[in-house]
């Protein structure tokens, strides 16, 4: 009987990381039609039209693009996924009892944004930390840039 539960778990996490992988794979080409978030946000405010509409990087503005850069993640060009320094820095002014910090790069926020729901606890960061591990292992740079800059929530509604 344990023998049948450990690999019926097996066989689950197994598929997790075999479905995720073909899905971050798939991302890498194809634009992404709609994210958790904005499916969290419709159910919330059913009355209000989600607004989204893919632009491809070349079509979005280079002054943008490095605004972007230069205001959520100035590292984001140098780093694999996570700002060690900033998250220390981050942990620093928490433990001060400031007003929380945060230190979540690009890349982090993209996994966040592409594949997972708003949130602070363990099971999100987990996963997001294995997310941007998967994104930054298979997509490019400019691609992170781009599905970011495309799924972020600019306002009520509004996305990208």
């Amino acid at each position: 009987m344990i023998k049948k539960i450990f690999r019926f778990i097996a066989k689950v996490i197994g598929w997790f990381f075999l479905i995720t992988f073909l899905l971050v794979l798939l991302f890498k080409w194809i634009p992404l039609p709609f994210t958790p978030l904005m499916a969290i946000r419709y159910f919330e405010h059913s009355d209000e039209e989600i607004k989204h509409e893919w632009v491809p990087i070349e079509a979005i503005s280079k002054n943008l693009q490095l605004a972007v850069i230069c205001s959520e993640d100035q590292n984001f060009e140098n780093h694999s996924g996570f700002d060690f320094e900033a998250i220390q820095k981050a942990i620093e002014n928490n433990k001060k009892g400031k007003r929380v910090r945060g230190a979540s790069t690009i890349s982090q926020q993209t996994a966040k944004n592409a594949f997972l729901w708003p949130g602070r606890n363990y099971i999100r960061k987990g996963l997001e930390a294995y997310f941007t591990f998967l994104i930054e292992f298979l997509w490019s740079k400019e691609r992170i840039l781009e599905v970011y800059l495309n799924s972020i929530e600019m306002g009520k509604g509004v996305y990208g």
